[in-house]
């Protein structure tokens, strides 16, 4: 007879709507959802196109290759653990900020996070917007400014429909597309690979010095790890739906291979195809060698900014909840695709605006890296995985954890600003000026959670009794730091 809990269909549409841990009996997730939605967020053309930055900048393919393997293995297996956070407490990543940064502590995290998912969202429909044209072009039809916005108004308003329903839908439209876009990503690759002359042995420009460690470490920040760093903030939020029970190898393996798989994947595609001109978007160059295939291209690159958004409007409104917004979680991603929409729409017409925005927001994994070593300190080796979930839903004000631990707080601001010394963007104030004295060497992700997370071992261990009591005081909490 089995004995698995009957689903709680109560329960599920209170953790949908309401800000709550999510109950056993609401823990109906697989693995294969995991790796079905990581691997639908990372199908997307801004991979391909980063991919080729590294021959654009003067690696040989070689090295270009070698640098997103390994910058991805390493970055998607943090994030792995991060994954494991949620399946182990039920609890979303910015509420189980919490436990570290204290209970009001956490709005600057979920407040910084909210603002950037919000921002994607927008950029990311913007970013495919001339790929979608130039294919419909293929088709015969060759539209403008009005087309855009029309085939805006549609993907954001499955979007915020899909993003609203919540979880269920997401995994659901995950687990249908996905498969079927890898197939279309397999011939994509299939004929663009035999239609151009690829220079498989293309070596570059033969840099050498501090010029080759500038060009690895802009590969290493913008697809490599600092790739694997973005998505740090949203693992726990999807994680939290998995059965404690299951392994976590194989939570483990499924999330890190639905990351690792299609960006590699799409990261090689784009490079080898920039060993033919140097000089040419990939993006356009595989438009331009597509006859029949133009329609499940274009189906692939409007799903990309689908697939990847619906993660950025739930997650948002996960954030503003944890900034103890009175709005159930359907209203605020309403809400949130809403401004995402307008935004998107001004963005078609200020083209030079949006590319910033697009440079900025990718400058901004400074402060992924320091939270997240704070994070996974806090986590895994002062609270040994156990931490007291009910203490992490006390309303504010009447919390039994800290209200703001500092400890955290410093850690994290200090790691920042480490990082942005170290960082090597394309907008002018994201190029700080330790990156400048080594010669546009790019070590954001690096310094800033080194920094971030020495202080937090130095200075950020908790009482036990705060960590594992629920009659402890935010006072006694903060005479531990």
């Amino acid at each position: 007879m089995s004995t698995t809990p009957a689903i709680d269909e109560q329960a599920v549409e209170q953790v949908e709507t309401i800000l709550l841990p999510v109950p056993d009996n609401a823990r109906t997730s697989t693995a294969g959802h995991q790796f079905w939605i990581w691997s639908g967020a990372n199908i997307a053309p801004i991979n391909w196109v980063l991919g080729s930055l590294g021959i654009e900048i003067g690696l040989s393919l070689f090295q270009t290759v070698l640098v997103l393997v390994i910058g991805n293995i390493i970055g998607m297996a943090v994030f792995g653990f991060f994954v494991l956070m949620g399946q182990r407490t039920g609890v979303s990543q910015m509420v189980m900020a919490r436990s570290a940064f204290g209970r009001r502590g956490a709005y600057l995290p979920a407040a910084i996070q909210g603002l950037i998912s919000a921002g994607w969202c927008a950029v990311n429909t913007w970013i495919v917007l001339d790929l979608v044209l130039a294919l419909i072009g293929k088709l015969g039809y060759h539209g403008g400014t009005n087309l855009k916005i029309v085939i805006v108004l549609l993907v954001m308003g499955l979007q915020i429909w899909l993003a609203a329903r919540g979880f269920k839908s997401i995994a659901k439209f995950e687990r249908y597309t996905v498969p079927v876009t890898f197939c279309v990503l397999i011939a994509m690759t299939i004929v663009a690979w035999s239609k151009n002359n690829v220079h498989w042995g293309y070596a570059g420009a033969h840099l050498h010095g501090w010029a080759l460690l500038s060009a690895e470490s802009t590969i290493m920040t913008a697809i490599g790890i600092g790739w694997g760093c973005t998505w740090f903030a949203y693992a726990s939020d999807y994680s939290r739906f998995l059965p404690k029970a299951m392994s976590r190898s194989k939570v483990f393996v499924a999330s890190v291979l639905g990351q690792f798989l299609p960006v590699v994947w799409l990261g090689i595609f784009g490079a080898t195809l920039a060993t033919v001109t140097q000089k040419v978007d990939p993006g356009a160059l595989v438009v331009s060698n597509f006859g029949i295939l133009a329609i499940p291209v274009l189906l692939l690159v409007l799903h990309g900014p689908i697939a990847t958004n619906i993660l950025n409007i739930y997650s948002c409104s996960l954030c503003a909840q944890t900034l103890d917004w009175k709005l159930n979680r359907r209203k605020i991603a309403l809400l949130v695709g809403a401004i995402a929409l307008a935004f998107t729409i001004v963005l078609v017409f200020q083209q030079n605006f949006a590319s910033t925005l697009d440079s900025w927001l990718s400058g901004l994994v400074m402060w992924i890296a320091p939270w997240a070593a704070v994070t996974l300190i806090h986590f895994y080796y002062f609270a040994r995985q156990e931490v007291d979930v009910d203490l992490l839903y006390d309303p504010p004000g009447h919390s039994r954890i800290a209200d703001v631990r500092w400890s955290a707080i410093f850690s994290f601001v200090a790691g920042a600003v480490a990082a942005w010394c170290f960082e090597y963007g394309e907008v002018g104030w994201l190029m700080g000026p330790a990156s400048t004295a080594l010669h546009d060497v790019d070590l954001t992700w690096l310094v800033g959670s080194v920094v971030a997370g020495a202080i937090y071992l130095v200075i950020g261990r908790p009482s036990r009794s705060s960590l594992f009591s629920k009659t402890y005081t935010p006072l006694a909490e903060e005479v531990g730091v």
